[in-house]
């Protein structure tokens, strides 16, 4: 419990109606996307600038409580969760574009911007923000750049990292740094590449500079309609291996067709097995050719249609639907548990196959929506979480399928981030002295651990013993030692 003290410092950093203590206010940050896991924190605080943020951070070291950020509160492994209670920063009132520059094609943005918002700002001028989080409507820059977020089109235009130059951060101290800037690259160790997908536990970031992209002459979306998901995956798999890069895969299959297609009423066939969703962007010289090829390839693998989206308002309602899939679930569950695991694409058959198994053996219906061209799976777990026993059985499951990812060389998360979710699992793909060393970068920025606590590594808050060196030798009179 938070003694009074704190509450009235709080109250005179912040002001009195950003500062949130009673039990009813603070429940509804007792968990962000997924519900599975909750932990209420004591006091949730709504700084409006950096350096209230930096005053607070500093409070919260003074008193030794731990603390964590949040933003839009659409993360899926726990990540924002006040898991040792504490103190809860919410940078929601941080939601400011600070500056555009079209010249140079980028902006200046605050963490609590939310991702769609950025394009909305650049779109009438010819330009947008890469990154596409399916929740890109509601989650917030902060959040992307904390879990390194993706979306669909990830296949062509990489992930957030790929597009932040620079950041403004609160260190777990109290202290302000900027990392990288405005130009294409700086000396010195890449520390904006290190924050980004840290998941909050090096600090707070409260601005980003963002890399805007210029928008295509051209873009086309194709729908190819399977029989199976095999036929599906293997041509996911020939389209890229015969160098074609589109700018988004994307697969669902059968049950998900059926959810998404009585909410949205895209156009989706329901007697299909699976459907692969495919855009082209870029010139529009030679962007038919390209497109008769990935149709050539689907029917090679025994497509049943291949259907070109018409115009704009059919390319948009295709991926309305690829987009509101989560959320169609709700349609045919109480509840949905999303997975995030990551495959190599040429595995997309064998895995697809385990997941069908699982579903069997557990008695728990899976539906799969996901970025087929990177691999990124989120088979979706279907489930009424009133019910302990099905609860038991979707967390068994769940975690089996992360097992299967793993066995296939893939990893535990390709967007969502390890949270509180997968902590446990860091062993599958990470050996000790693999999280030793990560929790060594976490302790150089946040080593009484306050920032974010109890996430990311299986044993919170203790670090792994690097153990003696077991080589060593000497150059030009230095001695230079290996583990």
């Amino acid at each position: 419990m938070l003694k009074p003290d704190i509450i009235e410092a709080l109250q005179r950093l912040v002001g009195t109606a950003n500062v949130l203590t009673e039990p009813e206010e603070t429940l509804v940050y007792e968990c962000d996307g997924l519900t599975m896991f909750k932990a209420t924190p004591e006091v949730v605080v709504f700084p409006t600038s950096t350096p209230l943020v930096a005053e607070v951070v500093c409070l919260a070291n003074h008193a030794q409580i731990p603390f964590v950020a949040r933003g839009g509160g659409t993360g899926l492994s726990g990540g924002a969760l006040a898991v040792e209670g504490g103190m809860m920063i919410a940078l929601t009132k941080l939601n400011r574009i600070l500056e555009i520059d079209l010249d140079n094609q980028r902006a200046i943005v605050q963490p609590g911007v939310v991702n769609l918002w950025i394009t909305q700002a650049v779109s009438p001028q010819g330009y947008y923000y890469a990154p596409d989080p399916s929740s890109q409507q509601a989650c917030t820059i902060g959040g992307n750049v904390a879990e390194n977020s993706g979306g669909p089109h990830t296949l062509k235009y990489g992930v957030t990292t790929n597009h932040v130059l620079g950041l403004e951060v609160v260190l777990p101290d109290g202290h302000i740094i900027d990392t990288g800037g405005p130009a294409e690259d700086y000396p010195g160790y890449d520390l904006t590449g290190t924050l980004v997908g840290s998941e909050g536990t090096l600090g707070i970031v409260t601005k980003i500079i963002v890399r805007l992209m210029r928008k295509t002459e051209a873009v086309k979306t194709l729908m190819a309609v399977f029989e199976s998901m095999d036929d599906a995956s293997n041509t996911v798999s020939d389209v890229i291996g015969q160098g074609i890069v589109p700018a988004a895969i994307e697969m669902m299959d059968q049950l998900a067709l059926q959810a998404v297609e009585a909410y949205i009423h895209a156009g989706y066939p329901t007697d299909a097995g699976g459907v692969l969703l495919i855009e082209l962007d870029g010139l529009r010289d030679g962007m038919e050719e390209i497109a008769a090829q990935i149709a050539n390839i689907a029917r090679q693998h025994h497509a049943r249609e291949v259907r070109v989206a018409r115009d704009d308002r059919e390319r948009e309602l295709l991926w309305l639907g690829r987009k509101r899939a989560f959320g169609a679930m709700g349609r045919i569950s109480p509840s949905y548990y999303v997975q995030d695991g990551v495959i190599p694409r040429t595995r997309l058959p064998e895995v697809l196959r385990h997941i069908r198994d699982i579903s069997a053996r557990y008695g728990i219906r899976i539906a799969n929506v996901f970025h087929a061209g990177d691999g990124n799976l989120h088979p979706l777990l279907l489930f009424d979480e009133r019910d302990p026993d099905q609860r038991e059985r979707v967390l068994q499951a769940s975690e089996e399928i992360l097992r299967v990812c793993a066995a296939v060389g893939g990893s535990l998360s390709g967007e969502h981030g390890i949270g509180i979710e997968k902590r446990e699992d860091m062993p599958l793909v990470f050996t000790e002295l693999d999280l030793a060393a990560m929790q060594k970068v976490r302790a150089v920025f946040n080593p009484q651990n306050l920032c974010n606590p109890g996430k990311v590594f299986p044993t919170p808050g203790r670090c792994v013993e690097l153990g003696p060196p077991v080589t060593e030798k000497v150059i030009n009179g230095v001695r230079i030692e290996r583990f």
